[in-house]
């Protein structure tokens, strides 16, 4: 074997850079948006009757610090670690670690349990068992898994194409809904007083997550100086503007209250298309659920790929595919878990409900790590140093609600100390 064959080998594989701002802004916007515009805006309405408006403008605003702080991070340190990566620059290796692995066990929970709210919406149009839903939710997986095989190229030119079917629907159901709306639905405009508005921008909070994720894909950013900054900004318009429609739309009206609550903007659809748009709003679902899966599936990869590279996770979880140059060892890792969470769940062994609660706590942990790297990483930087700071204060704020599922990042970081420790005395 020739020497220059020993250092090719040696070295780790450099992803390539094949995201450009238009990708940029759909992972951006596929990883933000989720499924809450579905859920939330009935949910909020609900709690704080029209006021609840209130509460979603603000958000929108505030999410701006958190989604900056992100992006600054990224086009000054873009590395497939992404907040691990800039944790590591911050406060040391030992702590990069921890919160590397926090996102990449997040991820497994998160993405079949996103995949099978999809499922569940499908559900209620057709009628499925936990079985076929369970199904319904491997597809969607399935697909996560195998466009991001198929590398980040593929993968964002088919999250462009996602993200603007969803931009169809959400903004037709939006102008559609307009001579439906009547001013009545405003009074009483605080049925339930001030506190039900800090009530609901408390839950808003899990609406605007998702500025971490695409942080893990800066190695791949053609221009992250540039872009990184810019995509952040289009993002946070474009997903705070959509919010808004659909809370606009659900309280005007008066789509939500009763049995259906989290289904209020099916209820918008079919004030406008009739049954045919509850169908709608399934698909319309389904394709949210796969916009966030893409988004997410890649970006654990790529904290798997950069915990390996660091000697911090299983060697196999390095391994690149040569033809794609894609992170195939760590996306074999997350089939296999995905599988595990679906098969658990279509035989009766596991609910959402349950589940839910654990991916939400590592991730609040893993904003935790971030906001404070920037805190430090950004302190010459007058406006990065301010969003960071405030970033921080949100997601303390959201801390003590986490409950009994603090644990899970508890048990990860005791864990991944102790290994720590190990390897030190070693």
């Amino acid at each position: 074997m020739s020497q220059s064959q020993t250092q090719t080998q040696s070295q780790p594989k450099v992803l390539q850079k094949t995201i450009k701002l238009p990708q940029l802004v759909a992972l951006y916007i596929g990883a933000v948006l989720g499924s809450g515009v579905l859920l939330v805006p009935g949910l909020a309405a609900e709690i704080a009757g029209p006021a609840s408006l209130l509460a979603w403008g603000l958000m929108t605003i505030l999410v701006l610090p958190m989604g900056l702080t992100m992006g600054l991070l990224s086009s000054r340190f873009p590395n497939a670690g992404g907040v691990s990566h800039f944790v590591t620059r911050a406060f040391g290796e030992r702590w990069g670690t921890m919160v590397g692995w926090f996102f990449l066990l997040s991820v497994p929970l998160g993405v079949p349990i996103n995949a099978l709210t999809a499922s569940g919406y499908l559900a209620a149009v057709f009628h499925m068992t936990d079985l076929q839903q369970a199904l319904v939710a491997g597809v969607i997986v399935l697909l996560a898994l195998g466009i991001n095989r198929l590398g980040m190229k593929v993968a964002g030119q088919v999250q462009v194409a996602v993200v603007a079917a969803i931009l169809v629907v959400l903004v037709g159901a939006f102008a559609g809904s307009v001579p439906h709306w009547e001013t009545a639905h405003l009074q009483p405009f605080l049925p339930h007083g001030w506190w039900s508005v800090g009530e609901v921008a408390a839950i808003l909070f899990w609406c605007f997550i998702g500025w971490e994720a695409v942080s893990h894909m800066s190695e791949e950013f053609v221009d992250p100086e540039k872009t990184a900054i810019r995509g952040v900004l289009l993002a946070v318009g474009a997903v705070g503007a959509l919010y808004l429609m659909a809370a606009i739309a659900t309280v005007l009206t008066g789509s939500y209250g009763g049995n259906d609550t989290v289904a209020a903007l099916s209820r918008v659809i079919q004030q406008i298309l009739g049954p045919v748009g509850g169908l709608l709003a399934a698909v319309t679902a389904a394709f949210i659920c796969t916009a966030t899966a893409i988004a997410y599936t890649g970006a654990a990869a790529r904290v798997g790929l950069a915990l390996a590279r660091q000697g911090k996770a299983p060697k196999w979880f390095a391994r690149v595919d040569e033809k794609r140059n894609t992170p195939a060892g760590t996306l074999l890792f997350l089939g296999i878990c995905y599988l595990v969470v679906l098969v658990l769940y279509a035989g009766g062994l596991i609910s959402i409900k349950v589940l839910i609660q654990l991916p939400n706590a590592t991730f609040i942990a893993t904003y935790l790590g971030g906001c404070l790297a920037g805190v430090r990483l950004l302190r010459d930087h007058k406006w990065g140093l301010r969003c960071a700071w405030i970033s921080l204060l949100m997601t303390i704020a959201v801390v003590p609600f986490l409950g009994w599922a603090v644990l899970y990042p508890l048990t990860i970081a005791c864990v991944v100390l102790y290994q720590t420790k190990k390897v030190i005395t070693k």
